[in-house]
């Protein structure tokens, strides 16, 4: 995999606030990277440093081989930049301005209007095409800004929020269209919708106070919730307890406790938890059998993101985390 971006030791100070504290990573080409953390975690003034906007207090941010400070138009040109609120002009249509960005970008004679229609079909702006920037919907402005920090066919896609503000058939037509980007880019999103990093990132970090706590696939940050790959399973009240008792005896099996409520209409819940995160499903599944219990559900569960976020966000922060 080819680094795309890196970042070693990067860091902002604000005055007496460090916005940015000491981050190093690299983005390959393939990977599109979830970029998480609180509200004023440091997440937008890290990716203003590496599209240019803004400049490092110490360290260095590299993209495609070019050091962000020595090369700030090398950089510009690889990148495609969606920056929060997607800034336009308003007064423009929307045709006028992906016009005005084409001749920004360099092209020139009937090559705009191909790249100009080609993110008009990309992300869906017919319906608004020209209607003036300022007329239209907070979701068609954010589509209008994709639809710019796209039209040059960048290498690198740095976005913040892409999906804000779009409906639930927007957010699933703009992840698909970063799905079908991704092999040939190296593509950062920052967000704040966890399901987002499920979705359509292939890695997430996680920053908080300006540090990098956090770096890993979505399932190795899943796996440090309590309940990944625990198995629940429901069955007769009545035929509960020795079932419990020898889920307990798995060597696999760390606990089973019962969900909270207790049986419902009859029917008991437990989740049985596995040692070290590991699936228990099979032993879990053999052990049923050889019991002839057939339960009324069963299921594995994943844990849930903004558990591990919170998990993660909340506790000491001292030191950074490395690998998840």
């Amino acid at each position: 995999m080819t680094d795309m971006i890196v970042l070693e030791n990067l860091t902002k100070r604000f005055g007496a606030l460090t916005a940015v504290d000491d981050v190093s990573m690299t983005v390959g080409r393939g990977e599109v990277l979830g970029f998480l953390g609180p509200n004023g975690a440091g997440k937008s003034t890290t990716m203003k440093m590496v599209a240019g906007y803004l400049t490092p207090t110490a360290g260095t941010a590299r993209v495609m081989g070019h050091d962000v400070g020595q090369a700030p138009l090398q950089v510009k040109a690889a990148i495609g930049y969606l920056p929060e609120g997607a800034p336009t002009y308003g007064d423009m249509t929307v045709q006028s301005f992906l016009k005005f960005i084409a001749e920004v970008r360099g092209f020139s004679g009937a090559e705009i209007g191909r790249r100009v229609d080609r993110v008009r079909e990309m992300v869906a702006l017919d319906e608004v095409f020209t209607r003036p920037v300022e007329t239209l919907s907070k979701g068609f402005k954010r589509r209008v800004g994709l639809a710019q920090s796209i039209l040059h066919d960048p290498e690198v896609l740095i976005m913040d929020e892409p999906t804000d503000g779009l409906d639930p058939n927007q957010k699933h037509q703009v992840r698909t269209l970063i799905k079908d980007m991704a092999a040939e880019k190296a593509i950062v999103i920052s967000t704040h919708i966890l399901e987002e990093v499920e979705a359509v990132c292939s890695r997430a970090v996680i920053i908080a106070h300006g540090r990098l706590l956090a770096d890993g696939t979505p399932e190795q940050l899943l796996s440090r919730d309590g309940r990944h790959n625990a198995v629940v399973v429901k069955l007769a009240a009545d035929t509960a307890d020795p079932v419990v008792a020898g889920l307990r005896a798995l060597p696999e099996v760390a606990a089973v406790n019962p969900l909270d409520g207790g049986p419902v209409n009859g029917v008991a819940a437990f989740r049985a938890t596995p040692k070290d995160g590991r699936s228990i499903v099979v032993p879990v599944g053999d052990y049923l059998r050889s019991e002839n219990v057939t339960p009324e559900e069963m299921y594995v569960e994943r844990g849930q993101m903004d558990d591990v976020f919170r998990q993660i966000t909340l506790t000491d922060q001292s030191e950074a985390v490395g690998d998840a």
